[in-house]
């Protein structure tokens, strides 16, 4: 066989593990824009004059468009697929960084952060159906991580990366380098993605034990138990990494005293440990499925496993410094992160292939709400209160969900299959 020709049948062969790369890339930049808003806290309160308050109406422009989008995303992506929704997903939010920095007014840059939230949920459900339907049980939590691990080390690169581009140019500068990158991403993506071969989409269903053709319709989902307990659970437990993300880096320099050139060395560090951590418990659960542990009841052992750290949040308020504020929230994100990621797992394992995209939308949409309030909240608090009722609060919220996983969420059969033409 041509060199060239055994080039081409080993990329074929491994092409799914070079969708994921993509994607982990995509997550990457996906996370990058998001946080950009936290890291420069300060300089865009000045340079718009906001108070707390103000910053959490910006935020939650971006979190109240990312909710309402969320469920429409997963829809789309059943619908048309993966790549298509993708793809222009990438470009659109990228625009909407580049629009980010080129705003001269706050009523500019709440369009921009709101065009942003429309444009990134279609990255989660269409990452979780690609993983789905390349991977069976086996080792789906663990390719489903390694994607969703850009959110993290998107979260690690943010600080260093934006204070760095900040410091040297300017704010703007970092908004339009930033979206830039994004579309050279979007390039990538059209290039390497492709639907799995017909026998590997057989293999997978048969590993799972399904009917190709299996799929609910939409008026079904909702009347299933688990729809419901995966929407109370992201409801519950996604305000926690919403905190990480958008108030963490502004907490640690108003609270803690860091500076922003700090926060660029260490404001990374929860963010690398939860990535790590994520990874690792993911891999704890595929490999309890390969010793012969029904794949859901695997990913529920593995979750609780993590809420052991929950009351960890309420010491939070009384650490003595940044090191040990540094060291808790490490740990906190390992188990918010670790619940986000495999929350999706459990998604695909408890319903069918052709519906978990749009389950995946509709949870997402519920958690960006839960978020929503929860900002809203944080943003009164902080500036009138203080944060110690905000982390007994954030104590709570995983233990509850852990409940939910058990009583609300099992694995949910179509009654009459639908058979796809």
């Amino acid at each position: 066989m041509p060199a060239t020709e055994q080039k081409k049948n080993w990329f074929e062969d491994n092409r799914r593990w070079f969708i994921v790369g993509i994607i982990f890339v995509t997550i990457v930049f996906n996370y990058v824009d998001r946080q950009m808003v936290s890291i420069l806290k300060p300089l865009l309160k000045k340079e718009f004059t906001l108070d707390d308050s103000g910053y959490a109406v910006i935020v939650n422009i971006f979190t109240i468009c990312y909710a309402i989008m969320y469920p429409v995303s997963g829809w789309l992506v059943d619908k048309f697929g993966a790549g298509k929704v993708m793809l222009y997903s990438i470009i659109l939010w990228s625009v909407a960084c580049i629009g980010g920095g080129i705003s001269r007014t706050v009523v500019q840059f709440g369009f921009f952060r709101g065009m942003l939230g429309m444009a990134e949920p279609a990255n989660f459900p269409a990452q979780l159906k690609t993983v789905t339907v390349w991977f069976s049980g086996r080792l789906r939590a663990t390719a489903n991580s390694l994607c969703v691990a850009g959110s993290s080390i998107g979260a690690i690169i943010a600080p260093p990366l934006i204070a760095w581009l900040t410091i040297a140019f300017s704010w703007k500068t970092a908004f339009i380098i930033c979206g830039s990158v994004g579309i050279v991403i979007a390039l990538l993506w059209k290039m390497i993605y492709r639907k799995p071969p017909v026998e590997v989409t057989k293999e997978v269903m048969q590993a799972e034990g399904r009917d190709a053709g299996e799929q609910f319709t939409w008026r079904q989902l909702w009347t299933t138990q688990s729809l419901w307990g995966v929407l109370l659970i992201r409801f519950v437990s996604d305000p926690v990494w919403y905190f990480c993300l958008f108030w963490l880096p502004g907490y640690l320099q108003e609270g803690s005293g860091l500076t922003l050139a700090q926060i660029g060395l260490f404001g990374w560090i929860p963010f690398l440990i939860a990535d790590a951590g994520s990874i690792a418990t993911s891999a704890w659960s595929d490999k309890m499925v390969r010793a012969g542990k029904q794949p859901l009841r695997a990913r529920k052992i593995m979750l609780t496993a993590t809420v052991a750290i929950a009351p960890l949040c309420a010491f939070i308020n009384y650490l003595p410094g940044a090191v040990s504020t540094l060291v808790v929230f490490s740990l906190i994100a390992v188990m918010a992160l670790s619940w986000l990621v495999s929350l999706s797992v459990v998604v695909a394992e408890a319903f069918p292939v052709h519906n978990v995209a749009s389950v995946l939308g509709i949870a997402g949409g519920f958690g960006a709400f839960g978020a929503v309030l929860f900002n809203y909240y944080v943003g009164q608090m902080i500036g009138k209160l203080g944060a110690g009722n905000i982390f007994m609060i954030m104590a709570i919220l995983h233990p509850v969900a852990a409940m939910l996983l058990w009583f609300m969420v099992k694995r949910e059969k179509v009654k009459n299959v639908k058979r796809e033409t």
